[in-house]
């Protein structure tokens, strides 16, 4: 891998604040999963939220096939979910249009996992079957289990819990490459 070419194409797209990490140091955790189950609002409603993602052990093995991994930070005033969700589907377009090029420098096993739940259809079709934007649609980190607070924090970034709409947010793109 040539992470100098990398890196110029993570630049190129817009994403300036990022760092690199082993696909065996990202944590994953079953209670991460639980979170999702018990605690947000859109389990089981999008193709790519649980229950409609692998089981965590199959999680696991998808991130330790990655000797690499970039982390993006995306630093941002915090605002109410229906603000943040335009402005995150401009990102999330830059996002897959970085691993199409990454894709296209040959990088096959190039895939990224946005910062935000998929939110590109006005109605959502639930399942992967009926998914009308296939070749859009991505888990978030968490989704796959992904400790996001847990594994940032190893590689000296900052994630904290806000308590209030007028704070910075921190949020965590992942870019799976080989």
């Amino acid at each position: 891998m040539d992470k100098a070419v990398v890196e110029k194409l993570v630049e190129t797209h817009g994403f300036t604040d990022f760092k690199w990490i082993r696909g065996e140091d990202i944590a994953v955790g079953q209670w991460v999963r639980f979170k999702c189950r018990l605690m947000c609002s859109t389990y089981g409603t999008k193709p790519v939220c649980p229950p409609n993602m692998p089981p965590i052990p199959e999680c696991e093995r998808f991130f330790k096939e990655y000797d690499h991994a970039l982390i993006i930070r995306i630093a941002k005033k915090a605002h109410h979910r229906d603000a943040d969700s335009e402005k995150f589907k401009i990102l999330d377009d830059d996002l897959l249009s970085l691993e199409k090029a990454l894709f296209y420098k040959g990088y096959h096993k190039v895939m990224a996992l946005p910062a935000t739940i998929c939110s590109r259809c006005e109605s959502c079709a639930v399942t992967a079957e009926n998914c009308h934007q296939k070749d859009k649609a991505r888990p978030t980190p968490e989704a796959l289990g992904v400790d996001v607070f847990g594994t940032v924090r190893k590689i000296g970034y900052p994630v904290e819990v806000l308590s209030s709409y007028e704070q910075q947010m921190n949020r965590y793109i992942f870019v799976m490459v080989q």
